[in-house]
């Protein structure tokens, strides 16, 4: 099916302002970049305006996935994952539909892996410093210090570990037992980084300047935080008496 090694998988619920705006901008790229959105059945229409750009411009390179309801973001992401190695796809990409990721990084991102041997390249709002624009200063902090505790308490030894725009090689995806993956939110991003450092896959750390989202209305939630809080410990733990294990040898 492929005809691009690489898809960009895009969570959505009520993006209607952005979507058609970030799938040209990916679309756009050198690379050939294909799109797979995972819809939570958004009531502003935004999966319809994806069905319309399939249907004309982006035939065979933009793809939908429509879920009933808000199912979280973990769950959304490891639909994706399972969709992209069934059809095929060597490089899976993960990145917002607000902007507050840039499309222009993901060839970086791409090149990490593909040219540089990262098994998963993260987009790092913190490898050199604090690159985050437009956040208000609590919510920087929250965030900074949060990556600062899940290093203290699992010894990984990424800065960003909550950075949700990341590019994974297959063989990471194929490895990872993905019904395993338990979190939902932040901690799904925290989740996915640990176990692919755990099983021993080179990941490395790219800057890139986040801007905070100026369309639509942002979905992080209390909740979302505080299941990343005391996840952290339930990752070192499980870690601790050997419960990450591959689902098959890396290849």
């Amino acid at each position: 099916m492929p005809t691009s090694d690489s898809i960009v998988i895009i969570p959505t619920y009520n993006e209607r302002e952005n979507i058609e705006n970030i799938i040209r901008a990916v679309m756009a790229l050198e690379h050939g970049f294909h799109i797979l959105i995972i819809d939570d059945g958004s009531p502003d229409g935004t999966a319809s305006i994806v069905k319309g750009l399939m249907q004309d411009e982006f035939a065979g390179r933009l793809h939908l996935v429509e879920r009933e309801g808000k199912l979280g973001l973990g769950t959304a992401y490891i639909a994706g994952f399972k969709w992209a190695l069934a059809h095929g796809y060597d490089y899976v990409f993960e990145m917002d539909a607000d902007f507050s990721h840039d499309p222009n990084d993901l060839p970086r991102l791409y090149a990490a892996c593909a040219d540089d041997g990262a098994d998963l390249a993260i987009g790092s709002r913190y490898v050199t410093g604090v690159n985050v624009v437009n956040w208000p200063m609590g919510r920087v902090l929250m965030s900074y210090y949060a990556s600062k505790y899940v290093r203290l308490v699992t010894g990984c030894p990424i800065h960003d570990t909550t950075a949700g725009f990341k590019c994974y090689r297959r063989r990471v995806l194929e490895t990872i037992d993905l019904d395993a993956i338990r979190f939902k939110g932040y901690a799904f991003q925290i989740e996915m980084k640990f176990t692919a450092y755990k099983l021993g896959f080179k990941v490395t750390e790219v800057p890139v300047i986040f801007v905070n989202r100026q369309l639509g209305t942002s979905k992080m939630s209390g909740g979302i935080f505080g299941e990343a809080l005391f996840g952290v410990v339930k990752l070192r733990w499980a870690a601790m008496r050997g419960k990450i294990k591959p689902v098959a040898s890396p290849k």
